[in-house]
């Protein structure tokens, strides 16, 4: 009895030395960026390092928050990043919805084409759309970024909410057609809102994907105007010396939008990632 009673507590405590563990391990790079962000640029190079600061200076965020140029960076990463992740959870709503319930003459091949774009490396992709970009006229324009990311979101967005819709039963789209509905009706009034968890989840990845992108933002954009925020990381680099401190800072504002985004959808996005795993 007593032995029992042992390990009843022993394996919660291991588990949550465990956890503690993984939390400090996953936290660590997050807590050493935030504090690099408050030191000053000799003191990061100090030895032996410390993590946390001797002097507490906002020098690196006031640097960032008084640049003009410097805000525009994440007003531009925050203006592609939303309209590329509605445009694609629109186009992924209706055409996972499409392949889920419809049965078409080329549907498999659709099917097919849509899984291979997934293994073509995007850099690959970097000259030719370069060159389209510049023959329409596209080039240093929010178009050529946002219509540029959704060629990489769209497929892993449609085959997600394939997979999401495949779990809903096909009874609740014929009882709402029993009922003189429409399939545009069902979609809209039914299965969208019980879908929140994968559209959440999809939106998460989208966002994801178009804020920390780097290649083609730097390939199709000429002016400081136009920037995202992983360029404006970049060009911190100076010839002769590097800003660390601001890099941190700007580091730790741009990390912020998906920790927030993924605390407080953390529910959503974990159901949304599991569904359609499982096959019923």
């Amino acid at each position: 009895m007593a032995q029992r009673s042992r390990r009843g507590w022993i394996i919660p405590a291991v588990t949550y030395a465990g956890l503690a563990i993984g939390l400090i391990y996953a936290s660590f790079p997050v807590l050493w960026m935030f504090f690099s962000s408050i030191k000053s640029n000799t003191e990061i190079f100090s030895l032996p390092p410390r993590l946390f600061p001797k002097e507490f200076t906002m020098k690196a965020y006031r640097a960032i928050f008084g640049n003009p140029a410097k805000v525009r960076f994440f007003l531009n990463s925050y203006l592609v990043a939303s309209v590329v992740t509605l445009l694609t959870l629109f186009v992924a709503i209706l055409s996972g919805y499409g392949f889920s319930r419809f049965s078409f003459k080329l549907k498999k091949p659709l099917n097919l084409f849509i899984i291979s774009t997934q293994t073509v490396p995007p850099i690959t992709l970097l000259i030719p759309y370069f060159g389209l970009v510049v023959a329409i006229k596209m080039y240093d324009t929010y178009f050529a970024l946002i219509f540029t990311y959704m060629v990489f979101t769209l497929p892993y967005a449609i085959l997600m909410m394939t997979g999401y819709f495949n779990t809903l039963p096909k009874e609740l789209d014929e009882a709402v057609m029993v009922d003189g509905g429409s399939s545009f009706f069902a979609l809209r009034r039914v299965l969208v809102p019980i879908s929140i968890p994968g559209i959440v989840a999809t939106g998460v990845y989208t966002f994801l994907l178009a804020w920390n992108e780097f290649l083609f933002a730097l390939t199709l954009t000429k002016t400081t105007a136009m920037r995202t925020v992983p360029i404006g990381i970049q060009q911190l680099m100076g010839q002769h010396a590097y800003e660390w401190n601001e890099m941190m800072a700007m580091s730790m504002l741009g990390s912020l939008p998906i920790l927030i985004m993924y605390l407080v959808a953390q529910r959503y996005f974990l159901a949304g990632m599991t569904a359609g795993s499982v096959k019923s």
